[in-house]
């Protein structure tokens, strides 16, 4: 696993002596075992990884590659499968906010040179379902990749917009200090987002990755209710909230009106 990424399939489902404890949850531990620092693993690394009995992680796996979710090779190591990415394929949100933000994103790219992510909340950590640029910055930001809301700048413009419900569970959750700067109190946090909602974009200042910082400001589907976040990346020398703020919140106002305007 790359430094900073921030890894969550032990919270995919929930887990007792003997791994999780439900069927459907015994499948999402072998599927979630893996990440973009494990590609292939093999079936004694899957079974510390569940918890689960070796036995049963074998017979798991079977089925899993029997349905296309997973692929074995010859060396007998196991990799996700590429009917888990025709699935990824078909999720409609996705398809619909990506095929509608691209063309904006790119603009905003041309126009900072700097990384650009579209972010959207899933409970109360962001999923990235667009990033254009791979700039001079090695962060851990990938495409399906999740990251805690309260410690990226896209999460904070999301939660700074979304239900006090929504807030509230990301803090009973806890608030784990990604890096040294990360807010990590919940009076913290409360206050960062009213700051947010005050001049309509969020900062991340090395709170997701050291000497990296963004700008990010929310996007509001037809319905006006929070949809995503829209933000620039870069190394924090090269990050100016003064000239890089103004650019992507007209970009994330181009979006949230092409998203009402197309009624999504």
């Amino acid at each position: 696993m790359r430094s900073g990424e921030w890894n969550a399939r032990d919270g995919a489902s929930e887990t007792g002596v003997g791994g999780p404890r439900t069927v459907l949850g015994r499948y999402l531990a072998v599927l979630n075992a893996f990440d973009p620092g494990t590609a292939r693993i093999a079936l004694a690394q899957l079974t510390v990884r569940t918890g689960l009995p070796k036995s049963t992680v074998h017979r798991l796996c079977a089925e899993l590659v029997g349905e296309g979710l997973l692929e074995r090779d010859e060396e007998g190591m196991y990799a996700l499968g590429i009917r888990l990415f025709e699935l990824g394929e078909l999720v409609p949100r996705h398809r619909t906010l990506s095929s509608v933000a691209l063309p904006i994103m790119e603009d905003l790219r041309e126009a900072t040179r700097q990384r650009v992510h579209l972010a959207v909340l899933d409970g109360i950590d962001v999923v990235y379902v667009e990033i254009l640029g791979a700039g001079v910055i090695d962060v851990a930001s990938r495409v399906g990749g999740r990251f805690p809301a309260h410690a990226t700048g896209v999460g904070k413009a999301i939660l700074a917009y979304s239900s006090a419900a929504t807030v509230k569970a990301r803090i009973e959750a806890g608030l784990p200090a990604v890096t040294s700067r990360t807010i990590a109190t919940a009076d913290g946090l409360i206050g960062e987002l009213r700051k947010i909602r005050s001049v309509g974009m969020a900062l991340d200042l090395g709170e997701s990755h050291l000497g990296v910082a963004c700008v990010a400001a929310p996007v509001f589907g037809a319905n006006r209710r929070i949809r995503a976040g829209l933000s620039i990346t870069g190394p924090a020398a090269s990050i100016d909230p003064g000239v890089l703020g103004p650019a992507v919140r007209t970009a994330a106002f181009t979006l949230t009106r092409t998203l009402r305007d197309a009624g999504l």
